[in-house]
């Protein structure tokens, strides 16, 4: 009998009191893998980071801890990895939400940002999400929507991506 090996998850880069903690739906196979967030070869994360004026350079992947030096943080509301985030179900994200809201509550951040509109909908069994900030807090923080950088989400353009991200880096800034 063969034993069923499943892909290793990824650490959360957290700490408390952050500025804003960067929400994405589920680690990749490779960022996984590797241990590092946002690894895979066509994900935008680190250079629309960059280009938005979170951090004065663009950070590698292996260097992804450097970005809680920048008042930010990474986490997934599912644990398991995939290679999309499609393979999860909504009750899967349904049934890690009420961890996942006790662990944004825990580490207080001022701020959060969910990587695509999936997640959010799921944990709040609301449909209609807009892009931006949105009306009720999460876990006791401001919550962010925005445009998930994943190289498959060819709906929005980097320019795009950068805009969006940018928004939230100024209204972060500008709040105490």
């Amino acid at each position: 009998m063969s034993e069923v090996v499943f892909p290793p998850s990824l650490p959360d880069l957290l700490e408390p009191g952050l500025s804003l903690i960067f929400c994405g739906i589920n680690p990749g196979l490779r960022a996984a893998a590797t241990g590092h967030h946002f690894e895979g070869r066509g994900n935008r994360f680190w250079r629309v980071m960059h280009l938005a004026g979170f951090t004065p350079e663009q950070i590698r992947p292996e260097d992804d801890r450097t970005v809680l030096q920048y008042g930010c943080g990474l986490t997934t509301v599912v644990p398991r990895a995939t290679a999309q985030a499609a393979e999860l179900s909504r009750s899967e994200i349904e049934l890690a939400g009420d961890d996942f809201r006790r662990k944004i509550e825990h580490y207080s951040p001022r701020n959060i940002a969910f990587l695509g509109k999936m997640a959010l909908s799921a944990i709040s069994g609301t449909s209609n999400i807009d892009w931006g900030l949105q009306t009720e807090p999460f876990g006791g923080a401001r919550a962010w929507v925005l445009p998930n950088p994943s190289g498959l989400n060819r709906a929005f353009d980097l320019a795009s991506l950068v805009t969006a991200y940018r928004e939230v880096r100024i209204a972060v800034a500008s709040t105490p």
